[in-house]
C-alpha cells in the first residue's frame, strides 16, 4: 500500500567520472518535475533489508502503471535476479508496492537471453499513485532506421552513480536507429552521459514526449568521446510489442 517515503541507504559509492569528455547534465528543478511527470524511483530492498534506489521507473498513461527495465529483475540469461515482492516504487513524496504478479516482461518466458530491445517490463500499484501526474502515453517517434541527429533531452529520475545530484537531466542527441527486433522494437544509440542507476531514464524529444527509455551504456566512467560502434548509450523506442502491451495495460493508444 502507499505510505510515506522512508529513509533509504545510499548506493554504493562510485567513482565520479561522466562517459564522455563533455558532461552536460544538471540537476532536475520543480519546474522539470512538471514538464516531465511520472517520473519516480525503484527501490529494491538489499541482503540486509535496506532499501536501496535501483533505477528511474515511470508511471505512463495510468496511475497505477509503471514501465521500467526488465534488467532489475533478470539478468542476461534470464535468471531472476530479485523479486518484485522486495521492491517499490517511490514518487511524489510517497512509496508504492507493486502487485508481484502483474509482472510483464519483454522477452518471453523461454528467451535464451535479454536483450535491450526487450528490456522492459510493465508493473501495476496496489493502489493508484496519489497527488502526481502520470506521464502521457509516448509518442510513435516516426524516426527512421539509419544514422541521425536527433536533439533529446536524458531525464534521469534517479540520478547515476558517477553525477553529484540526486536526478539529473541532460541536453543530448540519438546517433543511431538499428533496425527492428522480431518483437519490432528498435535500439537507438546516443551521446547522454549514463551511470549506474541511470536505467530506465527517459528519452524525451524536444516537443516533451516521452519516445524511448535507457537501457545500458558501454563503458561506464571512461570519459572517453562518442564512437557508434564502441561507445554509446542504448535506448529502446517505445514501439512493437512494448507499445502494444502498454497500450493494452493502460487502454490508451499511443500519441502520434
Amino acid at each position: 500500500m502507499a505510505c510515506l517515503a522512508v529513509p533509504v541507504a545510499p548506493a554504493s559509492p562510485a567513482r565520479v567520472a561522466a562517459l564522455y569528455p563533455v558532461d552536460r547534465r544538471r540537476d532536475m528543478t520543480g519546474a522539470d518535475v512538471d514538464r516531465y511527470p511520472g517520473a519516480g524511483v525503484l527501490y529494491c530492498h538489499g541482503p540486509d533489508g535496506i532499501p536501496r534506489k535501483a533505477s528511474a521507473a515511470w508511471l505512463i498513461g495510468d496511475p497505477s502503471v509503471v514501465v521500467l527495465n526488465a534488467h532489475n529483475f533478470r539478468n542476461r540469461r534470464m535468471e531472476t535476479t530479485r523479486e518484485v515482492a522486495d521492491c517499490f516504487f517511490q514518487i511524489g513524496g510517497r512509496n508504492y508496492d507493486f502487485v508481484p504478479a502483474s509482472l510483464q516482461l519483454g522477452a518471453p518466458t523461454n528467451a535464451a537471453g535479454l536483450h535491450i530491445t526487450d528490456d522492459w517490463a510493465i508493473l501495476r500499484l496496489t493502489q493508484p499513485a496519489e497527488g502526481v501526474r502520470p506521464q502521457p502515453m509516448p509518442r510513435v517517434s516516426g524516426l527512421a532506421t539509419g544514422p541521425t541527429t536527433m536533439a533529446i533531452v536524458m531525464v534521469s529520475p534517479g540520478g547515476h552513480g558517477n553525477y553529484r545530484g540526486p536526478s539529473s537531466l541532460e541536453t543530448c542527441f540519438i546517433r543511431q536507429v538499428d533496425p527492428p527486433s522480431e518483437a519490432g522494437a528498435r535500439r537507438v544509440r546516443h551521446d547522454c552521459n549514463d551511470g549506474f542507476g541511470g536505467s530506465g531514464s527517459g528519452l524525451f524529444d524536444e516537443g516533451g514526449h516521452l519516445i524511448a527509455m535507457q537501457s545500458a551504456s558501454l563503458s561506464m566512467n571512461s570519459r572517453r568521446p562518442f564512437d557508434l560502434e564502441f561507445h554509446y548509450g542504448s535506448a529502446l523506442l517505445f514501439e512493437g510489442d512494448l507499445m502494444a502491451a502498454l497500450s493494452a495495460a493502460t487502454g490508451r493508444p499511443a500519441q502520434r
